[in-house]
C-alpha cells in the first residue's frame, strides 16, 4: 500500500511556473540590458535569439504533427496497431527447433 503513494505527481502549477521562469528571467535581462546595448547589436541579438527559441520549440512542433498523424486515433496508427495484433500471433521460424525439442521433452 505504502508503495503506491511513494511516487507523488509533481502539481501542475510546479511544472508550469519551472516553464515559464526562463522566460520570465530572460524578459528581465533583456529590459534591463536593452539600453546598454548598441541599436543595431540589439536587433542582430534580438534575431538570433528569436531563431534559437524558434529551433527549440521545432521538437515539440514535429511531436504534435506525428502524433496527429501516426497517433493511436489516426488512420495510420489504427491500422497499425491492427496490424500488430495480426503479428502477434505469427511465430518466428528461429523457434523451430526450441519448440520442437521442447515437444520431445514432453515440456510443451
Amino acid at each position: 500500500m505504502a508503495d503506491e503513494y511513494s511516487e507523488l505527481a509533481t502539481p501542475a502549477w510546479i511544472e508550469n511556473s519551472a516553464l515559464t521562469a526562463p522566460a520570465l528571467l530572460g524578459a528581465a535581462a533583456g529590459l534591463l540590458l536593452g539600453d546598454l546595448m548598441h541599436r543595431g547589436a540589439r536587433r542582430g541579438v534580438g534575431i538570433a535569439l528569436g531563431a534559437l527559441g524558434i529551433a527549440a520549440l521545432l521538437p515539440f512542433v514535429v511531436g504534435g504533427v506525428t502524433g496527429l498523424v501516426t497517433g493511436p486515433r489516426s488512420k495510420f496508427g489504427v491500422r497499425r496497431n491492427i496490424q500488430r495484433i495480426r503479428d502477434a500471433g505469427i511465430v518466428s521460424s528461429d523457434y523451430d527447433g526450441v519448440d520442437k525439442e521442447l515437444r520431445e521433452q514432453g515440456v510443451l
